[in-house]
């Protein structure tokens, strides 16, 4: 079934309310090694980068509060 222009728009202006987007440029490759290994995890390429930058974040506080 085709998605009607008012959905589209809808859908456009609900995304842009929630989400804030970045562009994320890789090596050639590399998108594809983070897709299989999200894949192999159930995860999708964006919870899988979402995920990954929240771990950094959180050792990297922790390191902070060591020094």
């Amino acid at each position: 079934m085709a998605v009607s222009e008012a959905q589209k728009k809808a859908t456009a202006k609900y995304e842009a309310k929630v989400y804030d987007k970045t562009l994320l440029r890789l090596p050639k490759g590399k998108l594809s090694a983070i897709k299989a290994h999200a894949a192999a995890r159930g995860e999708s390429v964006n919870g899988f980068i979402g995920r990954a930058i929240d771990e950094t974040m959180e050792r990297d506080e922790h390191k902070e509060q060591e020094v």
